[in-house]
């Protein structure tokens, strides 16, 4: 999912130009904000800005990983007893491999299409 680095954003909205579903506006802070409900990750946005604030996802796994840490770490707070917060934790471990686990069978099936699953998949949804 696309993103804006708000620190490299002028407000020029040359990216709201190349958005074709209009995902892209003006936040108050006059820098440009994208609707992840509207917007399809097609890159136009991304390869249209002149500063490259329009940045990748991949570059967010870190402050990701903080946040899983900070709530797992915040619900740990509710357990008192040394055995209740190991056990919370390989907990937080499965859940977190289900997610993992999710994303790899999607990952697999979306690999496995060719171009006529493609165009089918297309069909269905008009």
């Amino acid at each position: 999912m696309p993103w804006i680095n708000q620190d490299m954003c002028t407000g020029c909205g040359v990216c709201f130009d190349y958005c074709p579903t209009g995902a892209i506006s003006r936040g108050k802070n006059g820098t440009a904000i994208i609707d992840d409900d509207k917007c399809i990750r097609c890159g136009k946005c991304h390869d249209a800005c002149p500063r490259e604030a329009v940045r990748h996802d991949s570059e967010k796994i870190p402050e990701l990983v903080e946040q899983n840490m900070a709530k797992t770490f915040s619900l740990l707070k509710n357990y008192n007893e040394s055995e209740e917060r190991q056990k919370f934790v390989k907990r937080m471990v499965r859940h977190f491999n289900m997610q993992k686990k999710v994303a790899e069978k999607t990952i697999e099936k979306l690999n496995g299409f060719d171009k006529s699953d493609i165009d089918r998949m297309d069909a269905d949804c008009d």
